[in-house]
């Protein structure tokens, strides 16, 4: 039982990586708005069925705050989610989300108070250091070319941003979780994701989406769905059970899985320079979860 939080946190891993390749698939020449808002309306369902069962609890100050802080970021980490998708191979993109532990050192503990230790700090260079395998083939060229690489490669860049932006939303989930419940907070929150998101995808893919639905492509984000709304379910309550370091470190094994998803069926190149940057990431997630 007192494990539960990390067979949790690979359940919320296996079905982000899962939801994120079927999504890739269904990328194909589609409009990034449209993906990304029917993959979240088609979470819904399983959302609002396990919200039967939820209690209301009692909500303070604290809750609102968090929950209105982290909905813009949420939208905006989302768009540069889909798009780094879109636009890059999924082995180049998703290991950068590696550093989202490395900004929750920092975002954490300005939020909700947690430290790093010097073996945490080591856990930072097994970060770093396997982001810049990540272009290990560029070497040949110099020294710094993995780091151009890097910057030239527009879904690694997006990314990015993305792992500082969930940093935030991370942090600022857990307060809300904590001023709440799990299940509450997750149902809630992605309801309004799902409803602001709304008129900015449909106005921004207003051309595409009658050819999107007729065309048949937006069954392709079914599973996607049901894959991310099980993420979310488990999420919510794996981090409700530990720290947001413990969780997201654990969470972003997905990263491997990713990988693995891009070499099997997308075909992906320069696979074992990739594979071995995010073993050295996940290296560095296991110092900082035993140092937190």
């Amino acid at each position: 039982m007192a494990y539960t939080w990390v067979l949790l946190s690979i359940i919320s891993a296996f079905t982000l990586a899962t939801s994120d390749a079927l999504t890739k698939k269904a990328l194909t020449d589609s409009n990034e708005y449209l993906v990304a808002w029917f993959r979240l309306l088609f979470s819904l369902p399983l959302l609002l069925f396990l919200y039967i069962f939820v209690p209301i609890p009692k909500l303070d100050i604290e809750f609102y705050k968090a929950f209105v802080l982290a909905l813009p970021l949420e939208i905006i980490a989302m768009v540069l989610y889909i798009k780094a998708l879109r636009i890059s191979p999924l082995s180049l993109t998703l290991p950068f989300l590696a550093l989202t532990p490395v900004f929750l050192i920092l975002i954490s503990y300005l939020i909700i108070g947690e430290k790093v230790s010097f073996l945490g700090s080591m856990g930072i260079i097994f970060l770093a250091a396997g982001s810049y395998t990540l272009n290990i083939h560029e070497m040949q060229r110099g020294i710094f070319e993995p780091f151009k690489a890097i910057v030239k490669e527009k879904g690694s860049v997006l990314m990015v941003g993305v792992a500082l932006i969930y940093s935030v939303t991370s942090s600022l989930g857990k307060m809300a979780i904590v001023h709440s419940s799990p299940l509450f907070f997750g149902v809630t929150y992605f309801i309004a994701v799902t409803v602001i998101f709304a008129p900015i995808a449909l106005w921004m893919g207003k051309t595409e989406l009658k050819s999107f639905i007729a065309g048949g492509q937006v069954k392709g984000l079914f599973f996607p769905g049901i894959f991310y709304s099980v993420m979310i379910a488990s999420h919510m309550i794996a981090i409700s059970l530990t720290k947001v370091a413990y969780m997201i470190s654990l969470k972003r094994t997905s990263l491997l899985i990713g990988v693995m998803y891009g070499y099997f069926f997308f075909k992906e190149k320069n696979i074992g320079e990739r594979l071995s940057g995010v073993v050295l990431m996940l290296i560095g997630f296991v110092m900082i979860v035993t140092a937190t």
